[in-house]
């Protein structure tokens, strides 16, 4: 812009053509289903394929396009190259993952359970492994509350370092621990060496996706979040835990900000009601005016802290967000900044 300020709107992820993987994630309640849903709409127009995740237990896609989605990747209603699926990366583990045959858990298989966050980020990694042989030209993944996003997307980190601690387990005390095995009969003999090759296997996987993530040509997250204390915490927690991890984020989403009737809705209500337009936008400045100076008191901060950010405003809207037109009216606003006008 001339006064040197950044677009306020998301063009600059559908102008790009090499963003694979676009992270959507904040506080519960922001409105990140909705926002993820809409951008997967704009990007649908500009991209050959684009598939919509949800990695939240909640599940809302279904809620926000209104109609049902699953685990495999279904085609929205309405249109050739945009699809959407719902998974819950915590639950969703392999048959006999991590168990030997008989149901006996190897030895090794317990080491490598007690290491935190080690299940999370071998299902969350299966998932990407899934999602990267589908192909699809971008994918938007609408994520969990923030600290379940922070734990999934260090997921690489995770995984390297019980390989890295696994394999000086077995350097040091494989032969004990076999030989245990063996004396207490526990789990199949060989069973660490599957372990482990399912681990070196993802190994190249790891390594692939955490160069993607670092990509910022690849790789974003965009914030979403509402104008309070809280959200506004929490948003500057996700971008400083992104910048630490080297993964971009350049588009936050202030989302449910109120703004005064507008003459043409004053005009409107007046005449149903029989009263004056003046009437009318008294009465609705007495009763939002408390909560309109606070969130313009925090969209100054956001102004201030996030300047270098596209800081994209949208508005609380008077009905319910479900089903593809209202998701596109959010997507106008998303590309067009709000006129409360």
């Amino acid at each position: 812009d001339d006064d040197g300020m950044m677009d306020p709107t998301v063009q600059s992820l559908l102008d790009s053509t090499t963003l694979k993987w676009i992270f959507v994630g904040g506080k519960g309640g922001v409105g990140k289903t909705t926002n993820s849903s809409a951008l997967s709409i704009l990007l649908s127009q500009v991209r050959r394929s684009v598939l919509v995740i949800s990695t939240d237990p909640a599940h809302n896609l279904s809620d926000a396009f209104d109609q049902k989605f699953s685990k495999e990747p279904q085609l929205v209603n309405g249109f050739s190259n945009l699809y959407a699926m719902e998974v819950d990366p915590t639950v969703e583990q392999p048959e006999g993952d991590l168990v030997e045959s008989g149901g006996k858990s190897s030895l090794f298989a317990d080491l490598s359970s007690s290491i935190p966050g080690i299940d999370e980020a071998m299902s969350f990694g299966e998932l990407l492994k899934t999602v990267k042989s589908m192909e699809y030209d971008c994918i938007v993944f609408d994520t969990a509350p923030t600290g379940h996003t922070l734990r999934l997307l260090s997921f690489p980190q995770v995984l390297d370092k019980a390989l890295s601690k696994l394999m000086t387990m077995k350097a040091q005390f494989g032969g004990i621990l076999t030989a245990m095995q063996g004396m207490l009969g526990a789990g199949v003999p060989g069973g660490e060496d599957e372990l482990f090759s399912r681990l070196e296997g993802m190994k190249t996987l790891i390594d692939d996706v955490n160069r993607q993530f670092q990509d910022a040509s690849q790789t974003t997250f965009v914030c979403v979040c509402i104008a309070e204390f809280l959200s506004l915490y929490e948003t500057e927690r996700l971008v400083q835990e992104l910048t630490k991890q080297g993964i971009d984020a350049s588009v936050i989403i202030v989302n449910q900000l109120l703004y005064p009737p507008s003459k043409q809705k004053c005009a409107e209500l007046g005449s149903q009601h029989s009263v004056s337009p003046e009437a009318v936008a008294a009465i609705a400045k007495s009763l939002s005016h408390c909560r309109i100076a606070m969130q313009a008191k925090y969209v100054v901060q956001m102004e201030e802290l996030y300047d270098d950010f596209h800081l994209v405003k949208l508005p609380l809207l008077d009905s319910e967000v479900r089903g593809v037109e209202n998701l596109r009216r959010i997507g106008g606003y998303l590309t067009t900044p709000y006129n409360p006008e």
